[in-house]
């Protein structure tokens, strides 16, 4: 058994910050990662400053870890099947189960994230004219043919949104009934955009696999740029679950200002709360979340009884 002060499970940016301030600020950290991630599936990383777009997801990923490790953060490819509270009165711990290995802490951080739900084949290429991420990707959309599948909501939503950027939008219920209410019906249907119910036959590609055009059940072909799949989130919460935290409807754990949840000694940050999905973000929550942790932590200034 191996014992850490702070045991961050997840690897992502957020994740990763905090690792990256509680180990300089002299604790034993340990990231525990199954692998994957959103943003390991990035094919550019956008609007990260000091980060090129040439950069992948991965890339950038590795590079992190890399600067971790050198810092003395323990990183082990693992997936936690258990978190186990070791609490008594006086102190907090937990026992964290892999399915190899059993280590302690005293403070973990929920770095779970979440997984975008995909819509169904047809679809072009992920990161070539299919995307999730509005605030991340609508740069590349300026002045272009641009789409948008879903048929919720969320979807109404950012297809009103994406004019902001381009006059040419789309929305694709493929062949389903939207759920929205009529008062959103109309302010949707108030604005410029086609709205298309046949589902997609067919994809066609250029040659470097970027979308080149999409072929309804219809027979019309229409030319896009790419665009956006609005079909919810899956939130990783089931340990936060396990361990008693409080969620909020959509399955986020309920954070206070510093990351922390409504369990004492357990932490979460990034995509897994509430907030913008954003690496800067998840970045700025991390390194929050880890300050917060040292000063709960660190021994001096020792606490002065009230006179």
């Amino acid at each position: 058994m191996t014992v850490y002060d702070v045991i961050v499970i997840g690897g992502g940016p957020g994740g990763l910050s905090t690792a990256m301030y509680t180990t300089r600020l002299g604790f034993n950290t340990a990231i525990i990662n199954r692998g994957g991630g959103r943003a390991a599936m990035m094919r550019n990383t956008h609007n990260v400053i000091g980060v090129l777009e040439s950069v992948s997801g991965n890339e950038y990923l590795s590079t992190s870890i890399e600067q971790l490790q050198d810092y003395g953060v323990t990183y082990l490819k693992e997936f936690v099947t258990s978190i186990t509270p070791l609490s008594t009165s006086d102190s907090i711990s937990f026992q964290v189960q892999t399915e190899s290995e059993t280590h302690t802490a005293s403070r973990v951080v929920l770095a779970t994230g979440f997984k975008d739900v995909p819509p169904k084949p047809p679809l072009p290429r992920t990161g070539r004219g299919l995307h999730y991420c509005l605030h991340c990707d609508a740069h590349m959309f300026k002045d272009k043919s641009t789409y948008v599948m879903g048929y919720g909501p969320s979807a109404a939503h950012v297809a009103m949104t994406l004019l902001n950027f381009t006059d040419e939008v789309d929305l694709l219920l493929r062949g389903e009934n939207p759920t929205w209410d009529g008062n959103l019906d109309q302010q949707l249907r108030s604005h410029p955009i086609d709205i298309i119910k046949e589902d997609i036959s067919s994809i066609e590609n250029n040659s470097d696999g970027w979308l080149q055009a999409l072929v309804f059940e219809d027979g019309i072909r229409r030319e896009y740029h790419g665009g956006f799949a609005m079909y919810g989130s899956e939130y990783n919460n089931k340990l936060a679950i396990d361990l008693g935290c409080e969620l909020d409807k959509k399955g986020q754990i309920k954070v206070n200002k510093d990351g922390l949840t409504t369990t004492p000694g357990v932490y979460a940050v990034g995509d897994i709360t509430p907030g913008h999905k954003q690496i800067p973000v998840a970045i700025g929550e991390g390194a929050n979340t880890g300050i917060a942790i040292y000063i709960e932590l660190r021994e001096f200034p020792k606490k002065y009884p009230d006179s």
